[in-house]
């Protein structure tokens, strides 16, 4: 079996071939995903992404899913009680907020769902569930959705990238984010975007780097400046930076989600983190 990865990098990578832009075919991304298991680096990918949608799909996996939810928090039950009458692992519950006019009331009915859902014995209360906010600044509305989310003890989730400019948050954005989920002692995963440890631009679009998303919050913890620790492009420097982490930052930055977990394995060993 393989040797365990230092705490830092553990399940760091939430396998989400199934989702664009890879696209990989269910039962081809689940039986890579069951595969990868017995290699070296294995515990870099912690749990496989996948919709509700596709939980009749995939009856007898032995993985560890994360199950987005893809209607309102009215759907959230069913899902997660279906997954138990099929013996699948349910190690994180995701789902967006729908209601961009009233983003704290829909809060709240997620919350009230969830509870539905633990009363019937559909979901465990340690089970993970992440609450995505709308990808804009942090206005009002959007702090007030994110105190419900964080008064329940549920995490917060945030969309770094997608497949059109827009779904690229600025660094300011995200730094403003990741300080949001820290003044509300909220762990948070990333989801979209971060195919690569440091900073770059693809395609002309600007994605941000895993690593960078780990040394923000370190900054954020500590004072310092998230905004520069997003930005920073320099391998070497945020290699070096890298080197000095401990594992506690995990506690909040969580995980991301990748279509390809290959990525960020590539590049934590050419820059000599593994």
């Amino acid at each position: 079996m393989p040797s365990p990865l230092p705490d830092l990098w553990h399940g760091l990578v939430d396998d989400a071939a199934i989702f664009p832009p890879g696209d990989v075919p269910l039962h081809e991304a689940t039986a890579a995903h069951t595969a990868r298991r017995a290699r070296e680096h294995a515990d870099l990918v912690g749990t496989f992404v996948l919709r509700d949608t596709d939980l009749p799909l995939v009856r007898g996996s032995t993985a560890r899913l994360s199950v987005v939810v893809t209607g309102g928090a009215g759907q959230l039950a069913g899902p997660l009680a279906l997954a138990r009458r099929l013996g699948l692992t349910v190690a994180g519950v995701e789902l967006a907020l729908r209601d961009p006019g009233d983003l704290s009331g829909n809060a709240r009915r997620v919350v009230a769902a969830l509870d539905e859902a633990l009363d019937a014995g559909a979901v465990d209360e340690d089970t993970p569930v992440h609450v995505e906010l709308p990808s804009e600044d942090p206005t009002h509305a959007w702090l007030a959705a994110a105190d419900v989310v964080a008064e329940r003890g549920l995490r917060l989730k945030f969309r770094t990238g997608g497949q059109e400019p827009p779904a690229f948050p600025t660094s300011a954005r995200l730094a403003g984010w990741i300080e949001a989920a820290l003044d509300r002692e909220t762990p948070f995963k990333c989801t979209a975007g971060l195919h690569h440890a440091v900073a770059h631009t693809e395609t002309d679009l600007e994605h941000h780097g895993f690593v960078n998303v780990l040394l923000a919050t370190r900054a954020a913890l500590d004072g310092g400046d998230p905004v520069a620790a997003l930005a920073e492009r320099d391998e070497a420097v945020v290699a070096t930076a890298a080197r000095e982490l401990g594992p506690g930052v995990r506690t909040w930055f969580t995980s991301f989600g990748s279509c390809d977990v290959r990525q960020p394995l590539d590049d934590l060993l050419r820059m000599g983190l593994l």
